[in-house]
């Protein structure tokens, strides 16, 4: 049932609703009223096909006017019983909401034994036992495949969960914190303080860190660039701090693209990770922390397959 900001809108729904099915009652009634007396012929309607088929005006079939009825008869009662007047709630007193909120409850009462068997091992255990994986890949896939992807490799922005490269940490206790309260990752915006050209040589050195083709008297022009403005999170050596969630730069993965042009784009205008907290998309139902085991369990697996 909607909830609607003004009052005027139940009252007109209400109206428009039951003047319709009161109006075509009497509209119906109106039209089918006269009788043929015995003997009488039907009017005849003045179009003729092919010669001798005739259109006449007879009345409409007994069991076809009961069937419309019925139809008018069914939706009086259900608006009586159910809501579909405005804000009247129906005898019934149902709403979507509270059949939602009795499956759910009924959901967690058939699951809480199981759930609870699970809540006694640990997530590094849990990561090995069949039943589990499979009630946390359903959970992934309804909680987290939005943004990561059903197989948990991630796109752009969006970190893979089946390598071994973490942001904070690959650790069980640090993927259930992840999870459960969610991240907020801030690459702040260079690209004022060091200027075109250094966020160029800047860039350069970064390429240099893992390896990849580059520039190098850029790179060497960027290197003091990197201690002065960029060592402080991502440390000297580029290996990153997880305590911050600053990237390790001397690996071959990027989180926004590893191009010249993408590290560039990264350098100068900052990035915003936002990872939202299941806590909050799984309510404060009582399997929530059985739920919040199970995803941290299935995650944690992802990476030791490899």
């Amino acid at each position: 049932m909607s909830d609607f900001t003004s009052g005027f809108w139940p009252i007109y729904i209400s109206l428009i609703t039951l003047v319709s099915i009161v109006g075509t009652w009497i509209f119906l009634k109106m039209q089918t009223t006269r009788k043929l007396a015995p003997g009488e012929k039907p009017e005849l309607i003045e179009h003729t096909w092919d010669e001798d088929l005739q259109d006449l005006n007879n009345p409409l079939p007994r069991w076809w006017l009961g069937l419309f009825y019925s139809t008018l008869v069914f939706a009086l009662v259900y608006l009586a019983l159910w809501p579909g007047l405005g804000n009247y709630a129906g005898l019934l007193g149902w709403t979507s909401k509270g059949e939602y909120e009795a499956e759910v409850k009924a959901a967690e009462a058939k699951f809480q034994p199981v759930y609870a068997g699970f809540m006694k091992q640990d997530i590094a255990s849990l990561a090995a036992n069949p039943e589990a994986h499979a009630i946390g890949r359903n959970l992934f896939l309804t909680y987290c495949s939005q943004c990561h992807g059903s197989d948990a490799a991630g796109a752009a922005g969006f970190p893979n969960l089946t390598d071994h490269d973490w942001l904070y940490g690959g650790d069980p206790d640090t993927i259930k914190a992840t999870i459960t309260d969610g991240r907020n990752g801030v690459m702040p915006a260079m690209g004022e303080a060091l200027g075109s050209d250094g966020t160029k040589q800047v860039a350069n050195y970064v390429l240099s860190l893992s390896g990849r083709p580059h520039d190098l008297a850029l790179a060497e022009a960027g290197k003091q660039k990197f201690a002065d403005n960029c060592a402080a999170c991502h440390m000297p050596d580029g290996t990153g701090m997880a305590a911050l969630g600053a990237p390790n730069l001397t690996d071959k993965v990027w989180l926004y693209g590893g191009s010249e042009a993408a590290i560039i784009e990264t350098i100068a205008k900052g990035r915003n990770g936002v990872m939202p907290a299941a806590a909050q998309t799984l309510g404060t139902t009582s399997n929530r922390d059985a739920k919040l085991h199970l995803l941290a369990a299935y995650v944690y697996g992802l990476s030791q397959k490899q």
